[in-house]
């Protein structure tokens, strides 16, 4: 599976899961030097798996909020512990 994003593949593993209709990837397999911390929201703090937002930019785009992480997973997503997940502009195929 690869996450590409304005033609960049930014991720790419055989190990992904999909968990709650999302796709997630290992973080060795991404490129979390094109994701940047988003700053977190009230609704972030609130969240029960310490969720943690990140911008995808390159010098010539970015898309706000593209990606996050659970860094403090419950039960029910402890199996994408610290991985990442995408969505709006960045594509899985």
């Amino acid at each position: 599976m690869k996450a590409i994003w304005h033609g960049k593949t930014i991720a790419e593993s055989d190990r992904t899961l999909e968990v709650g209709g999302y796709r997630y990837f290992p973080r060795d397999t991404v490129r979390m030097d094109l994701l940047r911390p988003a700053p977190k929201t009230e609704s972030d703090l609130a969240c029960p798996h310490g969720v943690q937002f990140y911008d995808v930019a390159t010098d010539a785009a970015r898309s706000a909020r593209a990606a996050w992480s659970y860094l403090a997973p419950r039960a029910s997503m402890q199996q994408v512990d610290h991985w990442i997940g995408f969505w709006d502009d960045v594509r899985i195929e």
